[in-house]
C-alpha cells in the first residue's frame, strides 16, 4: 500500500487544507496518511486532533518523501522539482503551465489533476470554484468600497465559478447581467452600462484576442471595476495581471483590477471542508493502488510520461 503526504503550502495567504479530521472516519487506512507537524493549526485542530484518527504526524522533509504528495495548491508548491518518481494529487494546470509539466516530466512523476476531476458530468471540486466567485466578490468590492446593491454588474460565464459570484452579488442586491461565451461581442458594446465586470471564463490560451480590450476601459463608468476570478494573465482582459491577497487591485486607465488567485483561502475553513469531503474519496483508491473512472480521466502524465494531448498541443511538444 501507498503512503501520502500532505504538506502545508507556503503560496502567499494560501490556507486551504486538503483534510480535515471529521472525515477521517470515512477511510479505511487513515494510518498510511503522513500530515506535516502543525498541518490543521490554521483551521483550529491540532496534530492530536490528526493523530486520534490513525494519522501520522512528520517532519515537512519526511512528508514530501511519501509515495503520495496531497497538495491543493500543488502547481505553486516550491517543492514540486524535488520530487522524483513520486505521485501528485492536486490542481495543478500543467496544460497551461509549461515549467509545471516539465518538472512533472522530469521527476517522472504521475500526477492527477484536479481540475479534470469530474463525477457524473460534474466537477468534482464544484463546491471550491463557487466559493472562489463568491468570495472574490466579497473582498473586491470591500475593497472598492462600495456595497453592491449600488452597482450595475456584468458577469461573464455560466460555470460554477461565475454562479457563485451571481449568489453572492444577487443576495446582496445587486442588478445582475449574466453573459456567456456567444455574447462576447455584446460585452463589448454594453460595457459602459455597468459598474462592475466580473469575468468567470476559463480562457483559452490559444486566442490572440480578448473579451474586454485595455482600449475599451477608457469606454467604462468613472471609478468602475473589473473583478477577474479566472485569473489569466491578459486572457479574456486584456490588462489583467494576476495578483495577491496582500496586495488584490491595481488600477489602469482609473479601472480598478481585481485578479486574486486563490480567492477560497480567503474562506479557508468553508473551503477546506468542502475539499476534504472530496478528497477521501479518493485517498483509499490511491493508497491500495487502483483507480476509477475519475482519477483515470484525470491522470495527465504517468511516470513522466504524458498521457493528456493538450499538454503537446496548447505547449507545442
Amino acid at each position: 500500500m501507498k503512503t501520502v503526504g500532505f504538506p502545508i503550502s507556503h503560496k502567499e495567504n494560501e490556507r486551504r487544507r486538503a483534510l480535515v479530521p471529521e472525515h477521517l472516519a470515512l477511510l479505511a487506512h487513515p494510518e498510511q496518511l503522513y500530515i506535516e507537524s502543525g498541518y490543521g493549526d490554521v483551521m483550529g485542530y491540532s496534530d492530536e486532533d490528526y493523530t486520534r484518527q490513525g494519522v501520522k504526524v512528520a517532519s515537512r522533509e519526511e512528508v514530501l518523501r511519501k509515495d503520495i504528495i496531497c497538495d491543493p495548491k500543488l502547481g505553486d508548491g516550491d517543492y514540486l522539482s524535488l520530487l522524483h518518481d513520486q505521485t501528485v494529487f492536486g490542481w495543478l494546470h500543467a496544460v497551461r503551465n509549461r515549467e509545471i509539466a516539465d518538472s512533472l516530466i522530469e521527476g517522472r512523476l504521475t500526477a492527477y489533476a484536479w481540475e479534470d476531476m469530474n463525477e457524473n458530468g460534474r466537477h468534482s471540486f464544484w463546491r471550491n470554484n463557487e466559493i472562489a466567485g463568491e468570495a472574490a466578490v466579497a473582498h473586491a468590492y470591500m475593497i472598492h468600497g462600495v456595497f453592491p446593491y449600488n452597482t450595475k454588474v456584468a458577469v461573464i460565464g455560466k460555470g460554477n465559478t461565475a454562479r457563485g459570484a451571481v449568489k453572492m452579488l444577487s443576495s446582496m442586491g445587486a442588478d445582475v447581467t449574466v453573459y456567456d461565451r456567444k455574447s462576447e461581442a455584446l460585452v463589448r458594446e454594453e460595457l459602459p452600462r455597468y459598474d462592475v465586470v466580473v469575468n468567470a471564463v476559463l480562457w483559452d490560451t490559444r486566442r490572440q484576442d480578448h473579451i474586454i480590450n485595455r482600449e475599451d476601459l477608457g469606454r467604462m463608468k468613472r471609478g468602475a471595476m473589473i473583478i477577474d476570478i479566472s485569473c489569466d494573465r491578459a486572457g479574456a482582459i486584456e490588462s489583467s495581471v494576476p495578483t495577491t491577497i496582500e496586495e488584490p487591485t491595481y488600477l489602469v486607465e482609473g479601472v480598478r483590477h481585481y485578479v486574486v488567485d486563490h480567492t477560497p483561502s480567503l474562506f479557508y475553513k468553508t473551503a477546506s471542508e468542502s475539499l476534504s469531503a472530496e478528497v477521501v474519496k479518493y485517498l483509499d483508491l490511491l493508497i491500495e493502488e487502483r483507480e476509477n473512472e475519475v482519477l483515470r480521466a484525470a491522470k495527465c502524465i504517468e511516470k513522466g510520461t504524458i498521457l493528456d494531448r493538450r499538454i503537446i498541443e496548447f505547449q507545442g511538444r
